[in-house]
């Protein structure tokens, strides 16, 4: 059976398949490894979701869960039956997306502690298994397991293709997959002509040899100056903080453009540089504006900005872009001659990252920092298993990363205080700023227009009220549109530095939107900005797109990738 007619066979028995899913108790059906579960929930993904059953079950044992479905006669009432169900502390986001591709899922960047496949590796063709399996294996966390369920008798509908189950743990096996167990022929609970094969791999580590390659770079590899360091760190941010301006995906590679990676540069060195002072390699001399080949006459005549000047958005004028774009462009070059050229595989000289420049036509006019401007500069390349590891350890990697830099400026012969250090090294993304946004309600309350608490749905006063980072500024830097929300100064408090649980923000969705929609997609410069920025810090918001459904639903995808890789504590609203 093709793909599509399969995708047919559901959607036109979609109701009669959506009551039998639902009639089986998933604790039954999934006693045989129920045992493996991880005591600690995480973030989970159930591939094939079908009627959100076992989605909803996992989410009711605390998981945060990504259920991913193509066929949308089932996805749409098992997303409305998931959401439904109270949960409390786990969740359910949906995604249309399928084996063995996976491109919106693994456009999330997340790794899970646990991958469900009940009852679908059978609609794959045996030529995709390797991939599939390729894919897949990405995805788990390190520790995470992965379980596959295997349906063997007949196939009355011509929906299934031949398999191996030994095949399949020859796959596993090659991706570097630990199996925990094998429980074969268990009996289906409705047909006795057919069994069940259930199979559970563990991933040991990290699996894909990044983690140790990161410490390679940073811990043990050579250096002159800050640059390796200096790249890693502005790739980092950008997997954390931007992963929506990543402009195509494969396999092996992942593709951001040039000028993001510059812009990130001039972030990281502004401070040390034009403020702090702090020379970056041994032979600098700051007074000369010696010992920095990337540094010329446009990197420092940007004194009088800041590195939140240069966030994404922000706009120049035909005095100031041709310093910018300059001061990008020479950013990138020197990317590619030092620390791109230089950071290679261990033992080997291949380069670990693969760019290339563009030539950059100089504006005299206004010009505005944005994923199509960026792309100008070229193009940037990072394997794809070392961008998510980036995303996934983010907050872990920093650390390490500052110490080491640290460690190799006290080397040098200019010493300095580590008070010094500490700030010069700081990530600046300006200021806990509202007050845009508190205009904006204050502005909206003149017109007449009330104005809710997007989490209690209370009206606000006029005089008394807060406005919440959706996402804590404490724990993520951001002051985008999309992320700030009116609330009433209890609920604010109540929150604190808490993330909004997923029932909360899908009890809050009707509130946000049409919050959104009153603030900011009314005034065509206003939405411009809201989606620019959403684009930009959020995954899977198409470049373009109007809909702010497609942010929604990328905030909760969002939301759940910060509780996974930070830990963090979530709030509801009781």
């Amino acid at each position: 059976m093709t793909r599509s007619a399969l995708l047919n066979y559901y959607t036109d028995n979609a109701g009669t398949l959506f009551a039998r899913y639902q009639s089986l108790d998933s604790g039954v059906v999934h006693a045989p490894w129920c045992k493996l579960l991880p005591q600690q929930a995480g973030l989970a993904c159930d591939i094939g979701a079908g009627s959100g059953r076992d989605a909803c079950w996992l989410a009711a044992k605390g998981w945060d869960v990504v259920a991913v479905e193509p066929c949308r006669a089932l996805r749409e009432p098992g997303e409305t039956y998931s959401t439904s169900c109270a949960f409390q502390t786990g969740g359910v986001t949906w995604l249309d997306d399928k084996l063995p591709h996976l491109n919106k899922l693994r456009a999330l960047d997340q790794r899970f502690q646990l991958i469900l496949i009940s009852a679908v590796w059978m609609h794959l063709p045996p030529t995709q298994h390797a991939r599939a399996m390729r894919i897949v294996s990405d995805l788990l966390a390190p520790g995470g397991i992965l379980v596959v369920s295997l349906r063997h008798g007949p196939d009355d509908g011509h929906r299934f293709h031949p398999f191996s189950t030994n095949e399949l743990i020859q796959h596993a096996q090659h991706r570097a997959l630990v199996p925990e167990l094998r429980r074969e022929n268990t009996p289906d609970s409705g047909r006795r002509d057919i069994t069940w094969d259930t199979l559970v791999f563990r991933l040991p580590d990290d699996g894909t040899g990044s983690l140790p390659l990161l410490r390679h770079i940073i811990v043990n590899d050579s250096m002159s100056s800050s640059y390796k360091l200096g790249l890693l760190r502005a790739l980092i941010r950008i997997a954390e903080n931007a992963p929506g301006m990543v402009t195509r995906r494969t396999d092996d590679w992942v593709e951001i453009p040039f000028g993001l990676v510059g812009l990130y540069w001039l972030k990281l060195y502004m401070p040390l540089v034009l403020k702090h002072n702090m020379i970056q390699a041994p032979g600098a001399d700051h007074a000369q504006h010696t010992g920095y080949g990337w540094a010329k006459d446009n990197f420092y005549s940007l004194q009088d900005l800041s590195p939140y000047d240069l966030r994404i958005g922000a706009g120049f004028d035909r005095d100031t872009a041709p310093r910018v774009i300059g001061a990008i462009r020479d950013a990138c070059r020197n990317i590619k001659q030092m620390p791109a050229h230089f950071i290679t595989w261990p033992g080997q000289n291949r380069q670990v990252f693969a760019c290339e420049t563009a030539p950059v036509r100089r504006h005299n006019s206004h010009w505005q920092i944005n994923k199509e401007t960026l792309q100008g500069f070229g193009t940037f390349c990072i394997p794809s298993a070392l961008w998510q590891c980036f995303s996934q350890y983010a907050c872990w990697l920093e650390p390490a990363l500052l110490n080491e830099w640290v460690s190799l400026m006290q080397g040098w012969n200019r010493q300095y205080d580590l008070s010094v250090y500490d700030r010069a090294l700081q990530w600046d993304e300006g200021k806990r700023d509202t007050m845009g946004v508190r205009d904006r309600i204050k502005l909206l309350q003149e017109q007449g227009q009330p104005v809710h608490c997007v989490w209690t749905h209370r009206k606000l006063s006029n005089e008394k009220y807060a406005v919440d980072h959706c996402f804590p500024w404490s724990r993520w830097f951001n002051n985008d549109l999309w992320n700030l929300m009116p609330a009433t100064e209890q609920a604010n408090m109540a929150k604190g530095n808490k993330l909004p649980s997923a029932p909360q923000l899908q009890q809050s969705k009707d509130a946000i939107l049409q919050w959104w929609h009153k603030a900011w997609l009314e005034e065509e410069h206003l939405s411009r900005q809201f989606y620019m920025e959403a684009e930009a810090a959020l995954p899977l918001v198409e470049q373009g797109s109007d809909k702010m459904e497609l942010v929604f639903h990328a905030l909760q995808h969002q939301r759940a990738k910060l509780k996974a890789s930070q830990q963090l504590a979530e709030w509801i609203h009781r």
